[in-house]
């Protein structure tokens, strides 16, 4: 009965998640993006990468308050990276083909590749200082202010729709459609209209969105974890797969509905642009509140190193891929990532074994 009431749990979750980041969070996402001249990739990278990370960030503020449970917060983060860069950018090329712009690509990546770096300085003694707390806080602000002044230091053409006409238009399209949805469901749509504000008061919207992620995010993530102790899948496990995958939800949701709207690169961006958050804020926040006290944070790195390598392999997956079809995505680049996601998981559970 328990295992039931788990299970609907997540499923309410899930389709409350897609909800909010269709209807509310991505539309005013590029409102905002909008009103301060931000091109695609540029809110991809930042507004959308931090408004869907809050889950991952949320998680990893607990774990590093429960004394015994750092792994957990540590696994979830460096399982979902590779949720994020494996599986997002897959779904998203598998939506729709395209054309990317090499230059943020670029940016994002070395970006990332030094957040994983960092990563590994990091755990190597097992221990977190404020030192490295430090750095990781600060390579976040060096990383945004690139990301603004990129384009002026590499010129490159930005998607051709404009975002809001694309979000716009993806949601009035949903409007126009004569639904199947049970009556109940229309009216949980209904509800959630009635308690956001109005489009034109989009920073509003955007936060409370934000608001709405993370509490989803939670009952989530601790009815994923509810079914998982009932199967008795080890802690290890459940950071890297279970919490690393549901916490990647609003990543991936709003990364495919960008998609559909042709912006893959705002897609690529967000997942991208996510990962180098949770690594340097998701992770770097919580132990500057520890360490700034002077506290050392021991880091149980079991079954963490292999998987924090791996995030060298996927930078190596992706731009693989990318430069091998000339900066075009498509279906078959999709379904290798995703692939390579599948082999990842079957290796972390026969590591268990």
């Amino acid at each position: 009965m328990l295992l039931l009431g788990y299970s609907l749990a997540l499923l309410a979750s899930f389709y409350l998640l897609a909800l909010i980041c269709e209807r509310y969070f991505v539309l005013s996402l590029d409102k905002i993006a909008n009103k301060l001249k931000m091109n695609s990739d540029m809110a991809g990278a930042t507004l959308m990468a931090v408004g869907s990370s809050a889950p991952e960030l949320f998680v990893s503020l607990i774990a590093v308050f429960k004394p015994g449970q750092e792994a957990l917060g540590a696994g979830t983060i460096v399982g979902s990276a590779l949720f994020n860069i494996l599986v997002i950018i897959g779904a998203s090329a598998m939506v729709r083909k395209a054309f990317i712009a090499w230059q943020p690509i670029v940016r994002d990546l070395s970006f990332y590749s030094l957040s994983i770096v960092l990563l590994i300085f990091s755990f190597w003694d097992g221990r977190i200082t404020l030192m490295e707390s430090s750095i990781f806080l600060l390579l976040y602000v060096i990383y945004v202010l690139a990301v603004i002044k990129w384009k002026k230091i590499l010129p490159y053409k930005d998607e051709n729709k404009a975002p809001v006409e694309a979000a716009e238009e993806g949601l009035h399209k949903e409007e126009k459609k004569k639904s199947f949805i049970a009556v109940f469901l229309n009216g949980i749509k209904y509800i959630f209209d009635f308690i956001f504000p109005q489009e034109k008061r989009y920073w509003s919207v955007f936060f409370l969105s934000i608001a709405f992620i993370a509490g989803l995010s939670w009952v989530l993530v601790e009815s994923a974890v509810g079914v998982a102790h009932i199967l008795n899948i080890p802690a290890v496990i459940i950071g890297l797969t279970i919490l690393a995958a549901g916490t990647s939800m609003p990543d991936l949701i709003s990364s495919i509905i960008v998609a559909r709207q042709r912006r893959s690169g705002m897609a690529i961006s967000n997942a991208i642009g996510s990962n180098i958050f949770d690594i340097l804020i998701g992770l770097g926040l919580p132990w500057m509140i520890i360490t700034i006290g002077g506290k050392i944070i021991p880091v149980a790195t079991e079954n963490l190193d292999s998987s924090i390598i791996l995030l060298f392999a996927t930078v190596v997956s992706v731009l693989f891929f990318l430069m091998a079809k000339k900066w075009h995505i498509g279906r078959f680049a999709g379904v290798s990532l995703i692939g390579l996601y599948i082999l990842y998981l079957a290796w972390t559970i026969l590591q268990t074994l």
